[in-house]
């Protein structure tokens, strides 16, 4: 079976505008703007390992102070709990990594659609209509707040009914 990027490359329609093919789901939104502010990256994602460990340390060190008794007096100490651990200091940093091959492999799967002819001429107008709509979408300060109020409250419920135990740690 023949790979992805082995396919023969179709000539690009006359009618595909060039910023098509500079689609992407990470450069952009409030939360690329903060990195970019904080210097955690540079306008092209670079600096990955300035983020993975400035945001592993920024999540993980502010909880391993405010526990303060962090060794004993709980029937699970902060610096032996494992969940928190592998949350914190290694799913983290597996997520934030990922932004660059999402990065990547997104773009090049526009301009694939677009190189390979598979965005036919009379649904180009849809198609570019879409591209923008993703691209406002990503861009939105309302959409990003409505997110992060949805995801602590709802996290904060499914917790608090579904998945606390009445012990104390």
């Amino acid at each position: 079976m023949a790979k992805l990027d082995e396919l023969p490359i179709l000539p690009r329609a006359a009618s595909v505008p060039a910023d098509n093919g500079n689609f992407s789901l990470v450069l952009g939104g409030p939360l690329y703007q903060l990195y970019l502010r904080t210097r955690l990256a540079r306008p092209q994602l670079d600096l990955l390992s300035r983020r993975v460990i400035g945001l592993a340390l920024i999540c993980w060190f502010p909880l391993s102070v405010l526990t303060g008794r962090a060794l004993g007096g709980v029937a699970v100490p902060f610096l032996r709990d494992v969940e928190a651990h592998t949350r914190f200091l290694v799913a983290l940093p597996l997520l934030i990594m990922a932004e660059v091959f999402v990065h990547d492999r997104i773009g090049s799967i526009v301009r694939q659609f677009l190189s390979r002819g598979i965005i036919v001429p009379e649904d180009q107008p849809r198609f570019d209509a879409l591209i923008a709509s993703t691209m406002r979408l990503r861009n939105s300060m309302v959409l990003e707040v409505v997110l992060v109020v949805l995801v602590y409250t709802l996290a904060h419920w499914v917790w608090k009914q579904q998945l606390s135990l009445a012990l104390g740690s």
